[in-house]
């Protein structure tokens, strides 16, 4: 099952989503978007546990 991150439950306003198919690969993807276009590159503790409290698991759709 993946991972899938919506950023407007972290920063409202954001429409950025990712997935990935694990927690390690979809917080690569939160970082590198949180420094392009959020200008945020200290990442606290707090907001660490605010991101993981975030992931949802995802089910990707099936393709024909």
């Amino acid at each position: 099952m993946e991972k899938r991150i919506a950023c407007n439950d972290v920063v409202p306003g954001c429409t950025f989503t990712a997935t990935a198919a694990t927690e390690e690969e979809l917080l690569k993807k939160v970082l590198a978007h949180a420094a392009q276009a959020h200008g945020i590159t200290d990442v606290t503790p707090e907001l660490t546990a605010k991101v993981k409290s975030a992931l949802r698991d995802h089910l990707p759709r099936e393709v024909d």
